[in-house]
């Protein structure tokens, strides 16, 4: 498979603190890979360090063949890079319509195809489509931050944690949308819910204390009960 992103030794601060202490990934276009670890390990700060949230002080982010490192939020976005962040950043204040109009970059054909396909695998945000974000129960609040991510041109989502908070039958509908997007496009997936993120990942790298201690494929990762125990907390 070709690579569509290559993370190396991103080494980055948040004010005096240094989180990520040598990560490095690579995700391989047309699948979903997870980024795993204990609360703190440097999974939400990995994402927005390839967004250019908060820009790495040391390593390479490679999208597509070209160095990425640095840029600003929105110069990623117009690469191709979508971001459903951990908070869902959807306006409260809008209806479901006016936040997915607001998300359009270009509207074209194949972007109301993508609003008809993701509107398809999320028929509560057609039933609620005139209702204010701010009304919205917490699955269709994450159904619509993902949806704004997936309407656009993007060939890379970041996603984190849109298990959060959500009753068990909720995530099963998430999974079962994130199955169906990859066919449509790549995912990086940052999950604390491990039932959820074995059901959807292809491939997977545990971070710990800043830094990557393991990748290899999702099967590979289940069926080891030491690494799930040291680095997730997952008792066998």
């Amino acid at each position: 498979m070709k690579t569509l992103l290559k993370v190396e030794n991103l080494q980055t601060f948040i004010g005096q603190y240094h989180i990520l202490q040598g990560v490095n990934l690579e995700v391989e276009e047309g699948s979903v890979t997870v980024v795993l670890g204990r609360n703190g390990a440097g999974k939400t700060t990995t994402l927005k360090t390839i967004m250019g949230i908060t820009p790495p002080k040391e390593g390479r982010v490679i999208f597509r063949g070209e160095e990425i490192q640095g840029l600003a939020p929105h110069l990623a976005a117009n690469r191709g890079i979508g971001y459903v962040p951990e908070d869902q950043g959807i306006f409260s204040d809008l209806t479901v319509e006016e936040n997915m109009k607001l998300a359009i970059r270009k509207n074209d054909a194949s972007t109301r195809e993508r609003l008809d396909v993701v509107l398809e695998l999320f028929p509560d945000l057609k039933i609620a489509w005139k209702r204010k974000g701010g009304n919205l129960s917490g699955g269709q609040k994450q159904m619509l931050s993902i949806a704004r991510a997936f309407v656009n041109d993007n060939h890379l989502l970041l996603i984190d944690e849109p298990s959060k908070g959500l009753a068990p039958i909720i995530v099963e509908k998430v999974m079962e949308a994130i199955n169906q997007l990859k066919e449509h496009t790549t995912i990086v997936l940052v999950e604390q819910n491990f039932l959820m993120a074995s059901g959807v990942g292809d491939n997977v790298f545990l971070l710990d204390d800043g830094h990557t201690v393991y990748k290899g494929t999702m099967a590979e990762l289940q069926r080891n009960d030491e690494l799930k125990k040291k680095y997730l907390g997952i008792a066998v």
